[in-house]
């Protein structure tokens, strides 16, 4: 037997402590050192109420043994707060356990919105909120514990519990991802499907069972999972009446029913189904995504195999080795030029590209794009990145890569150095050459380098695609390459400017009239095959959008100071999502990232752009093209007021950061800094965090700051939606009654 294991210095967070499975699970981890918030709201089962009792009742009870707890009765939907209160009483968050939870059975044909909507809030987005709040600390201090609670009715089903059961397994996704995040910051997470006796399941089970089922049989379950000696991440666990067991996924080995020279038809898969079934035989364990694809890429492999062999029977002479049969060889295609190809473009091609990645008229500096007789009529540096394509059109012919498949290409990242300014019109020579193919195990890297020369044969521009090859890792090639342009992590400090720019929910259906014709951006059920809920924008045309805010920003849309830009590609943007660019300078280098602001999710990374003739600014403006939203100018009004009433920024000393929505959608967002000196600028805070959060439609808040709208029926009615420190907002009510007087 080995030591005790105890918690001490541990801090732990049990959401839905207040009696049931979560008391138990509070009382045991106290009772082993650890410091424990008991949150519970205090409502009933179908979720209705609150009351404080509940969870001071549990925090008496662990005092009153020795122990380290305080009293939370927040709603884990307001996840910040929770958290909050492990920060400022203990300093510190190690342990989430997601327990707090609610019924509201009704079979599906009974089942409202509000059964349904309810149950997610609680079980799934609460869950989500609480650890969202948590997780930064976790990753700062390399350390954490996570814990989901899902349940036998989310991993098989169960009558009446539609709603219940999509959330529960919905938990199990979300930990099976969190413990895949974590991971390099020393945060597991785990779920547990628990069994036992509490006030959710006291008239569903028999008396007789429900009495063997005692809560506290669960604890040390829960304990173990929450310590730092146990390496269980990503783990899925029954328990109950002091038993337990680990699941996992099984699959039949599967049959590939797509054979050569013949049609796939519904036939087929019924002819096989049989065989598509049995667990009888041979079956596989899949534990990752990348579990999932290898065992039916090695069937498709197999069966492949074999009817090639079936195929190639009898051909007299064929060979079979790599410089024979072509296949993926990247030795045979390292060094390969392509065939020079020549691009033809007008000024017409030019403007179209700039209105592609949004450039508009109600810009003023923005004309010298667009109207080919303005006397400053120029090029956007980035239109640079559209006449290489055609040059690599050609890669599946280029030996040793005649095999690949072009629906496994992925565009990774992106360089293009401008050796001198585009001419608005001309012809241009682009030579591309495989120069590095590298080796990333879960696929290959190819970095491909297109030079172009213009009609005097002198170089103008220099590109470098990398594309990544999805499967075609693990060829024993090098992982790094010495030609790879390489990204470059911004600083660590706050954006010294920020942008944000609004996209049309038709952008990609413009841009891709510069020459990106993938169904992908225009076709729902195109891009519904590639796992999207729809279209999404090109990488390019995200890649176009926040290039120009660098070059706004920081060279005054002065394209002959461009010299360079490198990016990386993270994640898709959707048409009419906004685009937020958060921009440091060191020195002639303007590092950038890009997310989408409506989710926060980065869109482009460890990017930049080098410029010549740029001095270091001090005092850089944060900048936002006209947004179009009323909002636009009461900040800009509260502005001025602020400037002129620096005991109403004493007053409030704090961060507001207001959601500006239209449609239902956030379409700008603001942020009034009391707290250093008072200013109003486009974008969330630029350091920290805000004490509150507003989101609130225009229209309403246009409203309520001249008057017209009450700030207690505004909030009552849920036209106002807040979180964080909500008096706060009665403080900045003066600044609008300064306002609505103008």
């Amino acid at each position: 037997m080995g030591e005790d294991l105890r918690f001490d210095g541990r801090v732990a967070l049990v959401t839905g402590a207040g009696g049931g499975l979560g008391r138990e699970y509070a009382l045991m981890l106290a009772s082993r050192g650890a410091s424990v918030v008991v949150n519970d709201l205090g409502g009933d089962r179908a979720g209705q109420g609150k009351n404080s009792a509940a969870a001071d009742q549990v925090v008496n009870e662990i005092r009153s043994r020795g122990g380290k707890a305080v009293a939370n009765y927040d709603s884990v939907e307001d996840g910040d707060k929770v958290v909050q209160t492990a920060l400022d009483n203990f300093g510190r968050i190690d342990i989430v356990i997601n327990n707090a939870g609610i019924l509201r059975d009704r079979s599906f044909a009974r089942m409202s919105d509000l059964d349904w909507d309810l149950i997610q809030r609680v079980h799934l987005r609460g869950s989500f909120m609480v650890t969202r709040a948590a997780w930064p600390h976790m990753k700062k201090q390399k350390y954490g514990r996570i814990l989901m609670t899902s349940s036998a009715a989310g991993l098989y089903g169960n009558f009446g519990q539609a709603n219940y059961s999509a959330a529960k397994l919905g938990l199990v996704g979300l930990s099976n991802t969190l413990a895949r995040e974590g991971v390099k910051y020393n945060i597991h997470c785990n779920a547990i499907a628990p069994i036992a006796a509490s006030r959710l399941t006291e008239d569903i089970m028999p008396p007789e069972i429900f009495a063997r089922l005692k809560p506290d049989y669960l604890a040390p379950v829960v304990a173990y999972l929450s310590h730092e000696d146990c390496e269980a991440n990503g783990g899925v666990f029954e328990c109950g009446a002091g038993w337990m067991s680990q699941l996992r996924w099984q699959r039949t080995v599967g049959v590939c029913c797509l054979k050569p020279n013949q049609p796939f038809t519904p036939e087929s898969v019924r002819d096989n189904w049989e065989k598509i079934c049995d667990f009888e035989g041979e079956v596989n364990y899949p534990s990752s995504t990348q579990d999932s694809m290898s065992y039916m890429l090695e069937s498709l492999t197999d069966s492949s195999s074999s009817s090639d062999a079936d195929a190639d029977a009898g051909s007299a002479g064929r060979g079979t080795s790599d410089d024979d049969a072509g296949g993926f060889n990247p030795s045979r295609a390292i060094g390969v030029k392509m065939p020079a190809v020549d691009f033809n473009y007008t000024s017409r091609d030019v403007i179209l590209y700039a209105l592609g990645v949004g450039v508009s008229t109600r810009q003023p500096d923005h004309l010298k794009f667009l109207f080919e007789l303005n006397e400053e009529f120029c090029v956007l540096p980035t239109y640079g990145v559209i006449p290489v394509f055609p040059a690599m059109g050609g890669l599946t012919s280029v030996p040793g890569l005649e095999s690949i498949d072009v629906t496994k290409i992925l565009h990774g990242e992106q360089y293009l150095e401008i050796l001198k300014p585009l001419p608005t019109a001309g012809t241009l020579k682009n030579q591309a050459e495989i120069v590095d193919i590298v080796d990333k195990k879960s696929g290959a890297l190819i970095i491909i380098n297109v030079n172009s020369y213009d009609e005097r044969d002198e170089l103008v521009m220099v590109n470098q695609n990398v594309v990544f090859l999805v499967g075609a890792g693990g060829f024993g090639g090098k992982r790094t390459s010495p030609h790879l342009k390489e990204t470059v992590k911004a600083p660590s400090r706050a954006p010294d400017a920020s942008m944000q720019e609004k996209t049309s929910v038709d952008q990609a259906a413009l841009y891709r009239l510069s020459g990106d014709y993938n169904p992908l951006h225009i076709d729902p059920s195109f891009a519904a095959m590639g796992g999207f809920s729809q279209p999404i924008l090109h990488g390019l045309c995200s890649f176009g959008h926040a290039a120009r805010h660098v070059l706004k920003q920081y060279a005054g849309n002065d394209v002959t100071k461009f010299k360079a830009i490198k990016v990386r590609f993270s994640k898709p943007v959707i048409p009419g999502q906004t685009i937020q660019t958060d921009m440091w300078q060191e020195g002639s280098r303007i590092h950038f990232e890009s997310k989408v602001a409506e989710t926060g999710q980065v869109c482009i990374s460890g990017a930049y752009v080098d410029l010549d003739g740029v001095t270091q600014q001090s005092d850089v403006v944060t900048e936002q093209p006209s947004s179009g939203l009323k909002a636009e100018m009461v900040f800009s009004a509260v502005s001025g007021i602020i400037d002129s009433s620096p005991d109403l920024v004493k007053k409030v000393n704090g961060v507001i950061q207001y959601n500006i929505t239209k449609d239902g959608k956030v379409a700008g967002v603001w942020t009034v800094d009391l707290k250093q000196g008072g200013a109003v600028y486009t974008g969330e805070p630029k350091s920290g965090k805000a004490n509150v959060t507003v989101t609130i439609s225009d229209d309403d808040f246009v409203a309520l700051a001249s008057g017209t709208l009450s700030p207690q029926k505004a909030f009552l009615s849920g036209k106002v939606k807040a979180r964080g420190n909500i008096m706060m907002l009665q403080k900045m009510a003066q600044i609008f009654q300064s306002y609505s007087k103008l």
